[in-house]
């Protein structure tokens, strides 16, 4: 009895060993990662691909001229892209914080003067490049410059109240 069980294992282990190299596997693998995961036919993989590539094109042909004559945006549309960034430190964004003191624009550029929790913050020129990048990533802002400023110092007055919240001062 014991024998006939081992020499039945390797029959039914040698079909499911070979099963990752059945080429139609591998291939329709392959095809799946081409398609964008699409578990469907060939055709429809390659019609998904095709109008795929040919959205972002015509998305941006008619967006280039609407950037170029784009409405500066509005304050509170560069504000809330500035509450992307985070302090890595506290872990609250830059705007509740209450470390952005000025936004001036000037037709496309944006200039904002900012200040940093404290002089010496290690992840300053980190906040700083984030900021201009956020600024930068809003429809009609061609260029953004950030300024630090050290005056007035930054204190936890100038936070929000869901900063506090966050932080637990109140």
């Amino acid at each position: 009895m014991s024998e006939s069980a081992t020499s039945v294992v390797p029959e039914v282990v040698l079909p499911v060993l070979e099963v990752p190299v059945v080429t139609p596997h591998a291939h329709h693998h392959h095809h799946g990662a081409d398609g964008g995961g699409c578990c469907s036919a060939g055709s429809d993989a390659a019609a998904v691909t095709s109008s795929c590539e040919s959205v972002p094109k015509s998305d941006l042909v008619t967006l280039d001229p609407i950037v170029a004559t784009a409405e500066a945006p509005d304050e509170l549309t560069l504000l809330n892209a500035l509450k992307q960034v985070v302090d890595p430190e506290l872990f609250v964004n830059i705007v509740d914080l209450g470390l952005i003191y000025s936004i001036q624009q000037e037709d496309a550029k944006v200039t904002v003067d900012m200040t940093l929790t404290s002089p010496a913050c290690p992840a300053g020129p980190q906040i700083v490049a984030q900021a201009k990048q956020a600024l930068e990533a809003v429809p009609g802002v061609k260029e953004a410059s950030i300024k630090l400023v050290m005056t007035p110092p930054w204190s936890p007055d100038r936070m929000t109240d869901d900063a506090r919240d966050h932080l637990g001062i109140f």
